[in-house]
């Protein structure tokens, strides 16, 4: 009679992974082939003369490996001061990323899981910041940076720590507004466990939620480095010589003195596409999979 009682149990089925539709993978693919397409015809473009880009002879999709023309990026090393650049970029946005990634952790932590008297008014004010275009900020940041030089004699206008300043202040409130999902998937319990164990509260925070947002942290410092890496507007007015420029500031002189050489221009944006590239191919899964953890509880 017991056993009658008993509710049927179906057997819980395993999902596999999803398959995508015939025209869901054509889509796809269109987009694939979009995206990527214009990355590869510039490094094929690099790779040809000047003369065959300008009148279209021996165009085709496939570069020619018996006639590559290497002596591009040899011409465009000697022409374009691309060390300085480079060096001044790792400089200015490796520092930036450090610190907005370190404050915005710091922030977004005691946002995650503290109570305090404006914290709505202040996550409120960081998300704001986000719907604003930048360059209403161009004029004021620019006179503002420039009075203060004038009246302190702090050096901040043509100067790496000028832009590093900049850079931090413009990327904190997005990464702080993504740590702050990322730490909230972390269950509080784990806090509370380690302050029963003696530990302070910035204990706990380094010892157990740093260890536990590493790809948050990668996925935040990837996003920054990328975005600043490729910063043009700012970095052009708030320098003006080659030894505080970044390599957008660079290219775009570059390519005002070699106007019509359009090889000797793919080959330069080839060179300066590298680092990122690998920057991306080598954390892409620590960064998808650290904007992803937050979404969900």
């Amino acid at each position: 009679m017991i056993g009658q009682l008993r509710p049927h149990l179906r057997p819980r089925r395993r999902l596999g992974p999803a398959r995508l539709s015939v025209p869901q993978a054509l889509l796809l693919g269109l987009i694939v082939v979009l995206t990527v397409f214009p990355i590869y015809w510039m490094v094929v473009s690099s790779l040809k003369t000047n003369f065959d880009l300008l009148t279209g002879t021996r165009i085709s999709l496939l570069p020619n490996l018996a006639a590559l023309q290497l002596q591009n990026y040899v011409l465009m090393w000697q022409r374009l001061d691309l060390a300085i650049y480079v060096r001044n970029s790792l400089i200015i946005v490796g520092t930036a990323t450090v610190i907005a990634v370190a404050l915005a952790s710091l922030s977004g932590f005691s946002m995650a899981y503290f109570r305090f008297r404006g914290a709505g008014v202040y996550s409120l004010a960081v998300t704001a910041t986000q719907l604003l275009p930048g360059i209403m900020f161009l004029l004021p940041v620019f006179l503002l940076f420039t009075q203060v030089q004038q009246l302190t004699g702090l050096q901040i206008v043509n100067t790496h720590q000028g832009l590093i300043l900049l850079y931090v202040a413009f990327f904190m409130p997005l990464s702080i507004f993504i740590l702050r999902s990322y730490f909230s998937a972390i269950p509080r319990e784990l806090i509370e466990a380690a302050q029963v164990d003696g530990t302070t509260v910035m204990g706990a925070f380094w010892r157990v939620v740093v260890p536990l947002s590493v790809p948050g942290l990668i996925a935040t410092a990837t996003y920054v480095f990328l975005t600043a890496w490729d910063e043009l507007l700012f970095a052009v007015v708030m320098t003006q010589s080659a030894d505080t420029q970044t390599i957008p500031v660079g290219i775009r002189a570059y390519i005002g003195q070699q106007a019509g050489h359009y090889d000797l221009l793919m080959a330069a944006a080839t060179a300066v596409c590298v680092p990122p590239a690998l920057i991306f191919l080598f954390l892409q899964r620590q960064m998808v999979s650290g904007l992803t953890a937050g979404a969900v509880k």
